[in-house]
């Protein structure tokens, strides 16, 4: 069957405690009970945004502001964070390949070669705007995150009964979250950030294959046997690995500024219920920083061991290097006393020792021999010769 092309609209009712249902069309009023989640591509909120703003009037009460509008619709921007007294916007860069963003298995590195998975270093933005009541998110046309994570919330059943002691209440909230799917977020602050979670986990998979392909790289380095012609590649790899620390330094910024403003919501939760709920997105929010700073800190280490391994590339060859010219050196050091020899009877003079003798040739051989001899003697002694490493 024919691949199915991705949804322009897919819209969400969560009720915690009941469970998610997908709506046919766009909602008019506002919920009873739970949120709305709207998730839409970029190329369908551009054609649809007087609908969606409409949208926004009737059930939250306002309407998205110009410039966060062009946010929205600008497929450059970088991971940031903006706000408003009514809503908050986060913008997030998520991994360009639709493999990457299903979740499957990164392929294996090839034995020789390039770093093939560095090309799937290609960010678009996923952007996302928390109202009381609604999320919006606009997400690239290839985006599997929102299918992903849709099918995630769908295959949920609604939670049991509440636990019998504290400590089971304890056990069932840990368990609960992205991961588990035992438990709907319970606002749309708790879905954005757990879509964001979703998002920077395709980070770690990538983080873990750089580390394998880049160590391959490395033993091709270090082998003093191995001629490296893959110049091109290498300096590609390294602007990449640049480019994902920037891609990462700005969603840890942009995170960092969402979990600042948490604290500054007003109003301030005035029930344990929602106090607890506020604890346990801060919570969520943290752990998705860990996250982002986890990738920040291995991508820099392997751009520093990417940066040593070169370094000591250099030194190794220059090394070898070091060690041919020497020898040549003594080499040429050795044979020059001969080569002196021979240029003396090899003037055109009529009247030269030995040469007009029987025994000439063999004392002129004899001598040549014994201070080449002795001259190869005397450089072994001084390790003239011999090798600094292996090779």
């Amino acid at each position: 069957m024919p691949e199915k092309s991705p949804q322009p609209f897919r819209v969400f009712h969560l009720q915690p405690g009941v469970g998610a249902s997908e709506l046919a069309q766009l909602p008019g009023t506002p919920p009873a009970q739970g949120f709305y989640w709207i998730a839409c591509t970029r190329a369908a909120f551009s054609a649809e945004l007087p609908r969606l703003q409409a949208m926004l009037q009737a059930v939250a009460g306002l309407q998205l502001v110009d410039l966060h509008v062009s946010d929205l619709l600008n497929a450059q921007l970088p991971s940031h964070y903006d706000y408003t007294s009514q809503y908050d916007l986060l913008v997030v860069r998520r991994l360009g390949t639709a493999q990457a963003d299903a979740g499957a298995p990164l392929a294996r590195p090839a034995a020789r070669g390039g770093l093939p998975v560095l090309r799937r270093i290609d960010t678009s933005p996923v952007g996302f705007a928390v109202f009381d009541q609604v999320l919006l998110s606009v997400h690239p046309g290839d985006c599997g995150v929102r299918d992903a994570y849709a099918a995630r919330l769908l295959s949920q059943a609604a939670p049991a009964a509440p636990a019998a002691t504290p400590a089971e209440a304890v056990v069932r909230e840990l368990r609960a979250g992205p991961v588990a799917g035992a438990r709907l977020p319970t606002s749309p602050a708790d879905l954005m950030v757990r879509v964001v979670g979703h998002i920077v986990d395709n980070y770690l998979d990538l983080r873990r294959e750089l580390s394998r392909q880049l160590d391959h790289w490395q033993t091709e380095l270090l082998r003093p046997s191995t001629r490296f012609t893959d110049w091109s590649a290498l300096l590609g790899a390294r602007l990449a690995l640049h480019q994902l620390d920037e891609i990462c330094e700005d969603q840890r910024a942009a995170v960092q500024a969402w979990s600042e403003a948490l604290s500054t919501w007003t109003p301030q939760p005035d029930t344990p219920a929602a106090l607890r709920e506020l604890d346990l997105l801060k919570v969520r929010t943290r752990d998705v920083l860990e996250h982002i700073e986890r990738v920040v800190h291995h991508v820099r280490r392997l751009e520093q061991s990417t940066e040593a391994v070169l370094q000591m590339h250099f030194s190794v060859q220059s090394n070898r290097t070091n060690d041919i010219m020497r020898t040549l050196t003594v080499l040429t050091a050795v044979f020059l006393p001969l080569n002196l020899i021979a240029g003396i009877f090899g003037m055109n003079f009529e009247f030269i020792p030995f040469v007009h003798t029987r025994e000439g040739f063999w004392w002129a051989m004899g001598s040549m021999a014994a201070i080449a001899a002795a001259l190869t003697v005397f450089f072994w002694r001084k390790r003239y010769l011999t090798r600094t490493g292996r090779s």
